[in-house]
């Protein structure tokens, strides 16, 4: 798809966000801590932006040794033992994954594609989408079920 606007106003700005997310992640580059992952959320158009300010909120409340970074185009969420769950956004909504989500009780209902057999999520389109209750118990059941990269591994 090709963008014909000027690149320089604020309408091509939004309209390369919509055609660099047409089912990829982001390009927003990889980087750990919080400044990189509140940018990624920043740079957003809504209605993902406010979903996912609202998942960072509920992250932060879930868990209370949070750490963030922005990986493969996406915000990720974890313990200091590993990573729980990520968000990312794409035309039309937000996904927030669980890394080890067939092990969440409920399991959440999505079967992402491309993201490893054990992860599930939910897809949301607007903020009232989001059942606070059931994502906050989901990400207190991902942070203690972290999953540990082999690099983890090796700095403990």
């Amino acid at each position: 798809m090709t963008v014909k606007k000027d690149a320089g106003t604020p309408q091509a700005k939004g309209a390369e966000l919509l055609v660099a997310m047409t089912g990829k992640a982001s390009p927003a580059k990889a980087a750990e801590g919080d400044k990189p992952v509140f940018a990624y959320i920043e740079s957003l158009p809504e209605p993902q932006k406010s979903i996912a300010r609202q998942v960072d909120a509920l992250a932060a409340k879930a868990l209370p040794d949070l750490k963030r970074a922005v990986k493969w185009g996406m915000a990720y969420y974890g313990v200091p033992d590993g990573w729980c769950f990520s968000s990312g956004a794409f035309v039309g909504h937000l996904k927030l994954m669980f890394i080890r989500g067939n092990e969440l009780q409920p399991e959440p209902p999505v079967r992402p594609i491309r993201m490893g057999k054990a992860t599930r999520g939910v897809e949301l389109a607007a903020v009232d989408e989001l059942d606070e209750g059931q994502v906050l118990s989901w990400m207190a059941q991902a942070g203690k079920k972290p999953y540990v990269t082999a690099a983890m591994k090796k700095k403990k």
